[in-house]
């Protein structure tokens, strides 16, 4: 037969635990307004004058570069998946997107020549896509490190 469980006893983690009384408080210290308290680091200093206004055009550059890339990637891979699905050829929007992702492919629209032309557009205009979202972010991100 198996025995009853037995009660718990002082020597017990979670007896211990329990009965165990709280810390007595530290005293208290007289902190001058002038130090950041211990345990929050302290706030930045309110940036004024010209290094607010680099700072504000560093960071602008920094967003436009990052919405330019984007918007690049987002152009390529519309043409990818205009052509992947057969879109009409003679739909203006065909036209446009294709007219806006030559150039921007980077030299990469012939990189790789697989069995399907389909294929063929997918891969390498995917490709230039990653390319555009890589390099705009490594650009975005050299652009913010010059802020103050």
């Amino acid at each position: 037969m198996t025995e009853p469980p037995k009660p718990p006893e002082a020597g017990d983690r979670l007896v211990a635990a329990a009965n165990r009384p709280s810390p007595p408080e530290p005293p208290a210290r007289n902190l001058s307004l002038s130090q950041p308290r211990p345990h929050r680091p302290a706030l930045p200093r309110q940036v004024t004058g010209p290094v607010r206004v680099w700072r504000g055009v560093v960071v602008f550059l920094a967003a436009a570069v990052r919405l330019a890339s984007r918007l690049a990637a987002l152009i390529l891979v519309l043409y990818a998946i205009f052509t992947v699905f057969r879109a009409n050829p003679a739909n203006i929007w065909y036209q446009f997107v294709e007219s806006l992702a030559s150039p921007l492919s980077v030299g990469l629209a012939n990189l790789f020549q697989l069995a399907d032309v389909r294929w063929t557009t997918l891969v390498n205009y995917g490709l230039a896509a990653l390319v555009w979202l890589i390099v705009g972010s490594v650009v975005a991100g050299l652009i913010r490190r010059a802020a103050p």
